[in-house]
């Protein structure tokens, strides 16, 4: 009788799958769909967990599962929607530059724009790293970044000149830092402000 074959090892969880699923049950337990209860039991079970199959359980009832009702695909961090660039530059003047949904954050993002309405929206986006490092060379017109709870801010060497700063360092609700978003660079006679709000389900 032929040996059972070897079946594949556990996909092992990194930090950022585990705080993604952290992200996950702090909304729910918010609008309702999880007591305080659950949601200590699940938050204890999502630190301990060493694997994506020990997370995928702990918010498989809080996601809706497709019309065809196949299975679902969790958008761990693990598998990005695009691999990770090290360096995303965006160039623009006298325009607009949004940036939403479910995309790839870089390990460093360059801002270079002039006169420009920006909006970088990360509450959906795959996070590449603990960190993300914006660079920014504006000068004139507006930044906006709308961050989710556990992103802290950190612009110390961010260099300003006749410009406006409406900066929180985080969200102000004690949740856990799961990434840093660290400005340099500078702005001249511009805007920037920061705004949090918890990621679509």
């Amino acid at each position: 009788m032929p040996a059972d074959p070897p079946s594949s090892p556990a996909l092992r969880a990194s930090d950022a799958d585990r705080d993604l699923v952290i992200e996950r049950l702090r909304v729910a337990v918010a609008d309702g769909r999880l007591d305080p209860v659950e949601f200590d039991e699940r938050l204890d079970a999502a630190l301990a967990a060493r694997t994506i199959d020990a997370l995928a359980p702990l918010i498989a009832d809080l996601i809706a599962v497709p019309v065809g009702g196949g299975a679902l695909t969790l958008p761990f961090a693990g598998t990005p929607a695009e691999p990770a660039a090290e360096l995303l530059t965006i160039n623009e003047r006298h325009g607009s530059v949004r940036r939403e949904g479910r995309w790839t954050l870089p390990y460093r993002l360059a801002l270079r724009t002039a006169w420009c309405d920006v909006m970088l929206d990360l509450t959906s986006a795959v996070r590449s790293a603990p960190e993300l490092v914006i660079e920014l060379r504006v000068r004139g017109g507006n930044v906006e970044l709308v961050l989710a709870p556990g992103m802290v801010v950190d612009a110390n060497e961010l260099s300003v000149r006749h410009s406006m700063l409406a900066i929180s360092r985080d969200a102000g609700d004690h949740t856990p830092e799961t990434l840093q978003v660290r400005l340099v660079g500078r702005m001249r006679h511009g805007r920037l402000d920061t705004r949090w709000q918890a990621p679509p389900r």
